[in-house]
C-alpha cells in the first residue's frame, strides 16, 4: 500500500498507540508484536496492514474496527473439547501478519473491507446479552486476532471481569512476551499449525514455523489448546510431514485434539480439493499417538464425534456444527468411568 493510500485510510479510522515497538535510527520504528519485526518509516504500514509509523511512534489502525460479528457454535472454531454444544459470540477485524496463498478468509484478512466501530465496553455488553442464547463469551477469530492485540487485550480483560470465557483462533505467529501478557485472560485457543517445514511457511505463508512451534509449547502449558492443520494436496500432505506434526502434538500432550481440515481452492491457490482418502490416512496416522483426532470439511460423523479413548463410548455426537452430549455422567464416561477430557462438562 502506498503512502498516499495510507494517508487516505488514516482519515477513516481512529489510531490508537501500539504497546510494543522501539524507535531506531532515521525516525524508523520496529514493531515488537510478532516475529516479522517490521522496521517502518514514517507513514508505512507493517506486513499486518494495521500498524503504522507516525512521528517516531507506532499506532494501531484497526482498534474497535469490527468486520465480522456472529453468534457461532463453539464447534465452528473448531473447539471440540471446550464447552461442547455451546455458542460463542465471534468477532473479527481486518489484517493478518501472514500472507497465506490459500487463505480461507482472505476477504477480510488480505483485502480492504468495511468495518463497524465497536469499542471493548460495547463488545462485552453484546457478549453478556448473548448469554441468553447459550453463549459462553467471546471468540476472537475470522482474521488473525493477534494483530488486533491492544483491542483483544482490553476486551478480554473486561470479558473476564464479567465472568465470560475468551477464545483465540490464531496462527500463533506472535512473540512470547505479548502473548504472556494476554494469556491470563484467555481460556481456550485453536492454533492453526499450517505445516511443519520452514520452507512451507516461507513460500506459502510469508512466515516461519519455529516461532509458531515455540508458541504452541507455551499455550499447551497454560490454556485449553486444540490444533488445526489444513492439508493441501501435494503441498503439505506428505505422510512424513503428517507424522512430524502428530509427534509434535503428542509430545505436548497426547490428549490435545488435532483437527485435520480439508482444503478447498481459495484466494491465490487453485489446486483441487484434498482427497478424502488423504485425510483418512492422516486420521489413521494420528490415532496411533493421539487420543482425539478429527477431520474438518468432511461430512462423516465418524470423524467429528468424540468417543472415549478407552472403551469407545460416544461422548459428543456431532452433525455438522451441532453437538449433542451423551454417554457421560457427572463428567465421567458411562462405559468405563474415565474422566472425560472435555472442559466445561462435569458434575
Amino acid at each position: 500500500m502506498s503512502k498516499e493510500e495510507c494517508a487516505l485510510r488514516t482519515e477513516k479510522v481512529r489510531e490508537v498507540p501500539a504497546h510494543l515497538y522501539r524507535a531506531v535510527d532515521s525516525g524508523r520504528v520496529v514493531c515488537g508484536l510478532c516475529p516479522q519485526s517490521c522496521a517502518l518509516q514514517e507513514g508505512e504500514l507493517g506486513k499486518c496492514r494495521v500498524r503504522v509509523a507516525r512521528s517516531g511512534k507506532l499506532y494501531l489502525e484497526n482498534y474497535g474496527q469490527v468486520t465480522a460479528l456472529a453468534l457461532d457454535p463453539i464447534e465452528k472454531k473448531p473447539l471440540y473439547h471446550f464447552h461442547p454444544g455451546s455458542a460463542i459470540l465471534s468477532v473479527g477485524t481486518f489484517g493478518c501478519n501472514l500472507a497465506c496463498r490459500f487463505c480461507q478468509n482472505w476477504e477480510i484478512a488480505q483485502a480492504e473491507t468495511r468495518a463497524e466501530d465497536i469499542q471493548p465496553e460495547e463488545l462485552v455488553a453484546l457478549a453478556e446479552s448473548a448469554k441468553a442464547r447459550g453463549s459462553i463469551g467471546l471468540a476472537f477469530t475470522y482474521s488473525e486476532p493477534l494483530v488486533w492485540y491492544e483491542y483483544v487485550l482490553d476486551s478480554a480483560r473486561l470479558a473476564k471481569k464479567a465472568g465470560l470465557k475468551n477464545v483465540l483462533v490464531t496462527n500463533g505467529f506472535i512473540n512470547p512476551a505479548p502473548l504472556q501478557e494476554l494469556l491470563p485472560y484467555i481460556d481456550g485457543v485453536n492454533l492453526d499449525l499450517k505445516g511443519w517445514t520452514d520452507a512451507f511457511y516461507r513460500e506459502y505463508c510469508g512466515g516461519r514455523v519455529r516461532p509458531v512451534l515455540d508458541i504452541a509449547r507455551l499455550l499447551a502449558e497454560q490454556v485449553h489448546l486444540e490444533v488445526t492443520n489444513l492439508l493441501i494436496p501435494g503441498v503439505n500432505d506428505d505422510e512424513a510431514e503428517i507424522e512430524w506434526i502428530v509427534e509434535f502434538v503428542a509430545d505436548l500432550d497426547h490428549r490435545i485434539p488435532l483437527h485435520f481440515s480439508r482444503y478447498f481452492p481459495n484466494y491465490q491457490m487453485d489446486l483441487p480439493p484434498t482427497p478424502v482418502s488423504t485425510l483418512q490416512k492422516a486420521y489413521q496416522i494420528a490415532k496411533e499417538r493421539l487420543a482425539y483426532v478429527y477431520l474438518g470439511n468432511v461430512a462423516d460423523q465418524r470423524y467429528s464425534s468424540t468417543a472415549c479413548p478407552d472403551c469407545g463410548e460416544v461422548w459428543v455426537e456431532r452433525n455438522g456444527f451441532s453437538a449433542k452430549l451423551r454417554g457421560l455422567q457427572a463428567g465421567h464416561c458411562q462405559g468405563c468411568g474415565r474422566v472425560a477430557d472435555l472442559e466445561g462438562v462435569g458434575g
